[in-house]
């Protein structure tokens, strides 16, 4: 047997870059690139591996290890988890750093491999440097944070075992079932171990996306429910996108008449126009889509793991019949959910055969419904020129005008996802790209550099309030530094004015969420604009929509990126639309208006779906 000697970490490179995926009858990489912040476990071995394969597989320097692990995940998701791209760093802070943007992989489905550098296998130097030491327990690392959100987890004690452990790891990335983060932990005295290894090992493969079908009896199943149903809702989720299924979800929706609501993964399925398109669905819904739930006798979810946010906390379906078409059965059976187990574009081409001439009965009317919700959209998104501190709705409505059709906007949490979800008028896929399975602060600049990275050729506008720009605003330096622009939109409106709204809605007091209303001696003037510049952004603050609209005129036209500041009201939010949402109210309060939402609370919980 031919065998070449190599150290663990060159031969890790080395694989990794033999691993290559077909893509719409083309054959490219799997890895797009490696983001790396050296440190103690990781500079020596794993950085020599990749500094010689740097033309094959580049590697970038970021500037937080969570901000580079999201700009890994946002390209993942852009390339609808048929590409992704892999982290390494120290063994120490730098791997308990991994442990959110793995968690937000893990909760979204999303690929990600990381490398986090591990303590010495031979354990020889014990305690080094940055080691954590369980007194109870040899074999604890820092690594172990990341056990509970890696789909798969490994150290790698021994250089010959990435001869079982990397192709574990590309089959864990790849299933589009079981997809989400790997964690190898790579000690840092294996990486630098030699080991003869098979030649055949380093051979290029093509990797190519698995399609299940469905079981014929629960396709059955549901073409006859469809059959019987008067009045039947499609809800399609992030797996439409993931599996390319859009397409065969326009002409399946256009064919039978039935119409379509979407999550926040599934936004941009079907363009806003589409005649079947009812937009989004649930707490943060739109009033049409979520009459049509209230009203439906049949839900069809296409890839949706049917989270609170959809369902309204499972209040919004009621009793009506529930059917889940899903590659993963986890979430297939959730709600007491018929399933159609298998690939949604496969599902959707063999129900359009099942159903033959079929057609749904109440499609015509649509339309007025659809006009109704579109002009109070259009009336919550607009403003006077001179309207100073607008509304997320407002700013929303002067960035859509602004930005071509083709244009990806790229936002994560507190209140702009919701009035995102609603009111953006997304006209191809991929022009949105929401992380609000997870809603993690600081996600929006970091995964806007990745969605640039997946799509240079598109312009990439990223809507972000002041509470998480401050948490995490790093990555705006490496946007500079790799020339990868984006424009930056930023809502400053005094603190964390969602969940301020939330508070005071259930009964609660103004307190420490607003920067006004936490404990102080005095409140930051915070200069949003001098410290984007001083990362090396274009960036000015403005007053009005006017000068919101002008300023985003400036930043398309730049070379580089650009921040735009706009000060914004924290207490106003679009009326239309929205849906009940399970957050408990005390049962017991000295405040009036903690017992009046208690009331309301209780009447809305009522509505949830018995599963019983």
């Amino acid at each position: 047997m031919d065998t070449i000697r190599l150290t663990a970490a060159q031969a890790t490179v080395r694989w990794l870059c033999a691993q290559h995926v077909a893509i719409e009858g083309q054959e490219v990489p799997y890895f797009a690139g490696v983001w790396a912040i050296f440190g103690h476990g990781n500079v020596a071995g794993l950085g020599e591996a990749l500094h010689a394969v740097s033309d094959q597989l580049p590697t970038w320097r970021a500037h937080s290890e969570q901000g580079m692990a999201h700009a890994a995940i946002a390209y993942a998701k852009q390339m609808r988890r048929q590409r992704a791209m892999i982290c390494t760093t120290s063994i120490g802070p730098g791997a308990t750093n991994l442990v959110t943007a793995a968690a937000l992989a893990h909760v979204n489905r999303l690929p990600l491999l990381l490398l986090p550098a591990d303590v010495f296998a031979n354990r020889r130097p014990d305690p080094v440097l940055q080691q954590v030491e369980d007194f109870a327990d040899g074999t604890v690392t820092a690594n172990d944070c990341l056990r509970p959100v890696s789909r798969y987890f490994d150290r790698l004690l021994r250089p010959e075992q990435i001869l079982d452990a990397l192709p574990k790891a590309m089959a864990t990335l790849l299933d589009p079932a079981n997809c989400g983060p790997v964690t190898l932990a790579f000690c840092q005295d294996v990486q630098a171990e030699a080991f003869d290894y098979p030649s055949a090992f380093f051979q290029r493969r093509v990797w190519r996306q698995r399609r299940q079908p469905s079981d014929p009896e629960e396709l059955h199943a549901l073409a006859e429910a469809l059959r019987k149903a008067e009045r039947p809702l499609f809800i399609a989720g992030g797996g439409v996108l993931y599996s390319r299924a859009e397409s065969e979800l326009a002409t399946f929706a256009r064919r039978f008449g039935v119409p379509v609501a979407e999550t926040q993964a599934g936004k941009g399925c079907l363009p806003w126009d589409h005649p079947c398109a009812v937009g989004a669905i649930g707490v943060t819904g739109t009033s049409v889509a979520n009459k049509l739930a209230e009203q439906s006798d049949l839900v069809v979810g296409v890839g949706t793991r049917l989270q609170d946010f959809t369902t309204g906390s499972r209040s919004l379906f009621g009793q009506r019949a529930l059917f889940q078409i899903n590659v993963q059965a986890f979430d297939a059976y959730k709600h007491a959910a018929q399933p159609v187990i298998g690939d949604a574009r496969r599902v959707l081409q063999d129900l359009a055969c099942e159903l033959g001439d079929w057609k749904a009965d109440g499609t015509n009317d649509l339309g007025p419904a659809r006009e109704q919700w579109n002009a109070a959209a259009a009336d919550a998104t607009s403003g006077p020129g001179d309207q100073r501190r607008p509304s997320d709705a407002q700013v929303i409505g002067a960035v859509q005008e602004a930005m071509a059709d083709d244009a990806v906007v790229v936002c994560a949490a507190g209140g702009l996802p919701g009035e995102l979800h609603k009111l953006w008028r997304c006209a191809r896929p991929g022009g949105y790209h929401l992380e609000y399975g997870f809603s993690c602060m600081g996600y929006e600049i970091a995964g806007g550099l990745g969605v640039r990275m997946a799509e240079p050729e598109r312009e990439v506008v990223v809507m972000v309030g002041d509470g998480s720009y401050l948490m995490l605003n790093s990555e705006l330096a490496t946007s500079v530094m790799l020339a990868q622009k984006l424009i930056v939109v930023l809502l400053d409106n005094g603190g964390y004015g969602c969940i301020n709204r939330l508070q005071v809605a259930t009964g609660g007091a103004g307190f420490n969420n607003l920067l006004m209303d936490t404990r102080h001696a005095v409140l930051p003037a915070i200069d949003f604009a001098a410290h984007a510049r001083s990362l090396g952004a274009n960036a000015e603050k403005v007053a009005t929509l006017a000068e919101l609209s002008a300023a985003l005129a400036r930043a398309r036209a730049a070379a580089s990126t650009s921040v735009v500041v706009i000060e914004t009201d924290p207490l106003k939010t679009t009326d239309a639309g929205g849906w009940w949402w399970d957050v408990a109210v005390p049962e017991v309060s000295e405040r009036p208006e903690v017992n009046a939402a208690r009331q309301a609370y209780e009447a809305g919980a009522r509505m949830k779906r018995d599963l019983s």
